[in-house]
């Protein structure tokens, strides 16, 4: 997928997911480790941050969504993603991700 007007970080431009599109089931489950180690290092990385800053008494900031914001569904109750502002927007016309973490 190389529409410039998907974030970089929207699941549709998952590799494993493209390549068990395409029926190649045991490259998709090569590519699919190797994206979830990725994201189990960063995971770790960013605790091992966060331990340190608490044991030397520095707030670390809890992770925030870059483009979403939780809310609760005023019908049913349920916890939804909500677009927080018109940053996302402006991004996504321009074709503009820089500031997307890389996560695949």
């Amino acid at each position: 997928m190389r529409n410039e007007s998907v974030a970089p970080t929207d699941s549709r431009r998952r590799p494993d997911q493209r390549l068990m599109e395409k029926g190649h089931w045991d490259e998709a489950n090569r590519v699919k480790n190797e994206i979830e180690d990725k994201q189990r290092l960063a995971r770790r990385k960013l605790e091992a941050e966060a331990d340190k800053a608490m044991q030397a008494g520095i707030p670390f900031p809890e992770y925030k969504a870059r483009w979403f914001e939780k809310s609760q569904d005023e019908l049913t109750g349920s916890l939804i993603h909500l677009i927080k502002d018109a940053e996302y927007w402006k991004h996504k016309q321009n074709g503009d991700w820089k500031d997307c973490p890389d996560i695949f």
